[in-house]
């Protein structure tokens, strides 16, 4: 019973589980770092496991229970995060090679201290891009991490680990960072939901920083209920990240169930339709038919928007690691070497043209939604490729596969939209699943939410865990 709660049940049962006694946390924890010593040989999502913490957690619940103590939200539900965040008593690599000689972290990062507060509990570190840098998770330092779904193709990056241990049952709840893409294409690739809250709605405290200008958190999970559960018990504002918006508590959780009736929904068109491959148009008119959505919707010089984002991007990202850059250029993956070479490059007008375009882009974009609650969109251009591949085919043309699978994402993440993710199965030739972007104004993540539980009611959205593993 307590591997089958853990491999197929959501967050929520999970916590019920042990709330009601029907198996204890140490069980449900120890099942769990069984599974991860199983699965992970062959996926390698996990960089660190905390299995003491976890069983030393663990059973500070059970013993709560045993005194007839009522138990907080999360309690007992494993969690782990994407090895940029902190967790007290590791060392955050970030993916990296130089941040291994850094000491352990003294302290929990925002965001997961609050989730353990809720009651869970962290498993451990996962899997990424070298400093989030990329879409596929072929980390040079720490190995690629494989897709659940067929371990013989990638898992989505840069938040790769955090997808792949969420679809394979290995935790139920994860958290991955998003700059230009990087909570939702895994999230497509592994076939999960995922959320990329607005811009500053949740605290990047104890995190590091890839673009501080662009970079979100949030949650995965193979739920809509989970997603916005997760999201509620970490919301707030902090005075440890300067763009954390200081907004009063806005809980989800409770609001999900509404449904759709009475929301507007469009789809975007243009950039975003030519942009999209099949088995993307197919996941995208799988979920505006389900929405009754038929209304195309235009988003100005998308494409300029994108060239802004990667100048921003570039720049920004090498100014994290200037120093290092001069004095450990060896020290880096080849690829990513190249990236902040160039990045250290860009001249200072660029960049200010850069942030010139996204106030005016984002000032366009809202007006989009003068007459729409939604705006939907494939969340990436084609399904998981193999391993290794270096071109993606897309709609006749050949482009570098690694650069360009953020093509749907980064625009949205450039106007600082929340987006949900919401898998769709059986559109492709390969069976793999594909994401759509549900995306909604700023500080609207209800809306996003409501959509993802309601495409889930109705079976269009699904999350299975690769039980089989």
């Amino acid at each position: 019973m307590t591997s089958s709660a853990l491999e197929l049940g959501s967050a929520r049962a999970i916590a019920r589980a042990i709330a009601a006694g029907a198996c204890s946390a140490t069980e449900l924890v120890q099942a769990s770092l069984d599974r991860i010593a199983r699965v992970d040989r062959t996926l390698n999502s996990f960089t660190a496991v905390t299995a003491d913490r976890a069983l030393a957690t663990a059973a500070t619940i059970d013993a709560l229970r045993a005194r007839g103590q009522s138990l907080l939200p999360l309690a007992g539900v494993p969690f782990a995060v994407k090895n940029l965040f902190d967790l007290e008593g590791l060392t955050t690599v970030a993916g990296s090679k130089i941040h291994r000689e850094r000491a352990p972290a003294k302290q929990d990062a925002t965001i997961v201290s609050r989730l353990i507060r809720a009651g869970a509990i962290p498993m451990g570190a996962l899997n990424m891009d070298e400093y989030a840098y990329g879409f596929t998770t072929e980390n040079f330092h720490d190995g690629v991490t494989r897709n659940p779904r067929d371990p013989s193709r990638i898992a989505g990056g840069s938040s790769g680990g955090s997808a792949a241990a969420v679809a394979a049952g290995l935790v139920p709840i994860s958290l991955g960072t998003d700059t230009n893409g990087s909570i939702r294409v895994p999230s497509s690739m592994c076939g999960i939901f995922g959320l990329k809250p607005t811009f500053g709605r949740l605290s990047r405290a104890g995190s590091v920083p890839f673009v501080p200008s662009l970079d979100h958190v949030g949650p995965f999970a193979r739920t809509a209920a989970d997603l916005a559960l997760a999201y509620d018990m970490m919301q707030g504002p902090d005075r440890l990240d300067p763009a954390c918006a200081h907004r009063a508590l806005e809980p989800v959780s409770s609001l999900i169930g509404q449904g759709v009736q009475g929301l507007r929904i469009g789809v975007l068109g243009g950039y975003f339709h030519e942009h999209a491959g099949p088995a993307a148009r197919g996941a995208v008119q799988a979920v505006a038919s389900a929405l009754k959505a038929s209304d195309e919707v235009l988003f100005p010089a998308t494409d300029v928007a994108r060239g802004a984002a990667f100048v921003m991007t570039a720049a920004e990202g090498a100014g994290q690691h200037f120093d290092d850059i001069r004095s450990r250029i060896d020290d880096f993956d080849p690829v990513l070497r190249e990236r902040w070479l160039a990045g250290a490059l860009v001249p200072a007008a660029w960049v200010l043209r850069a942030q010139r375009v996204r106030r005016w882009y984002c000032e366009q974009v809202l007006d989009a939604f003068g007459q729409y609650d939604l705006l939907l969109a494939a969340a990436t251009p084609v399904e998981a490729w193999k391993i290794g591949t270096e071109t993606m085919h897309l709609n006749g043309v050949d482009l570098p596969a690694r650069a360009n699978m953020g093509l749907l994402t980064q625009p949205i993440s450039f106007a600082g939209l929340p987006v949900a993710a919401v898998p769709v199965s059986g559109v492709g030739e390969n069976g793999m699943p594909i994401a759509v972007q549900i995306i909604a104004r700023p500080w609207r993540e209800d809306l996003c939410l409501r959509a993802a539980a309601w495409l889930e009611h109705q079976g269009i959205a699904t999350a299975p865990v690769q039980a089989g593993l």
